[in-house]
C-alpha cells in the first residue's frame, strides 16, 4: 500500500468504529410480484374487517355474508338475487355493498354524480329535476358517497377486491381457455364421424 492509500484506510477504520469492512449481509426479499401466501378467503376477510374498522359502517350482515356480496357483486349477480340468498332485504345488500365500496355504472345511470355530488337541495328537488323518485336519488346520494370514499382511500379496498376477486375469475378463464385450445390443437384434422 502507498502513503495515500494508508491515509484513507485509517480514515476508513476511524469512520467506521474500526470495522475493517463495511458490509451486509443480503436477504432474498419477495418482489411485489410474489403471490400472497393467504388464501382468497383469507385476503377477503382481511379486507372487509379493515374496512369495518375504518369506516365503521353498520350493518346485521356477518363478515362471511359480506364476502358473499363482493363475490357476487364481481360475478355480477343483481342485490336482489344475493338478497334471497342471505334472506335479507335488497335494500341491505345495496347499502353492504356501496360500504365496501363496490359500485358500477348502473348504479346511477339516470344521473351525473359529479352534479349531484355538492348541492344542497333537498331530494324532492332534485327528484323532480331529474325526473325520477326521491328514494332514487336518496340512493344516487349514497352510490356518490361510497365513490368519494373510495377515492379518498385512493381506491385502494376496490384494488384489493379486484386483486382478489376479478384475478381469480381471470386466472380460472384463462386456465379454461389454455385447456381448452390445447385439446383443440390435439384433436386438429382428426376423423371424428367414425362407425364402429
Amino acid at each position: 500500500m502507498n502513503e495515500k492509500t494508508e491515509e484513507l484506510r485509517d480514515i476508513f477504520t476511524d469512520v467506521t468504529d474500526g470495522e475493517e469492512t463495511v458490509t451486509e449481509s443480503q436477504e432474498n426479499t419477495r418482489g411485489s410480484l410474489e403471490r400472497d401466501e393467504r388464501s382468497d378467503e383469507e385476503r377477503l376477510e382481511s379486507v372487509v374487517t379493515q374496512m369495518r374498522e375504518r369506516y365503521g359502517f353498520e350493518t346485521a350482515l356477518s363478515t362471511e355474508e359480506l364476502i358473499e356480496v363482493a363475490r357476487a357483486f364481481y360475478d355480477g349477480t343483481s342485490d336482489e338475487a344475493v338478497a334471497d340468498e342471505l334472506g335479507v332485504d335488497p335494500d341491505e345488500v345495496f347499502e353492504a355493498r356501496l360500504s365496501l365500496h363496490l359500485f358500477d355504472e348502473d348504479d346511477a345511470d339516470e344521473v351525473d354524480l359529479a352534479a349531484i355530488r355538492d348541492r344542497d337541495e333537498d331530494d324532492a328537488t332534485l327528484a323532480d329535476e331529474y325526473d325520477v323518485s326521491e328514494e332514487q336519488i336518496r340512493r344516487y346520494r349514497r352510490v356518490a358517497q361510497a365513490e368519494d370514499q373510495s377515492r379518498t382511500a385512493n381506491d385502494r379496498y376496490r384494488d384489493e377486491f379486484d386483486s382478489i376477486l376479478a384475478d381469480a375469475e381471470l386466472t380460472g378463464r384463462m386456465t379454461t381457455d389454455v385447456r381448452e385450445d390445447g385439446l383443440e390443437d390435439a384433436t386438429e384434422g382428426m376423423e371424428t364421424d367414425v362407425d364402429f
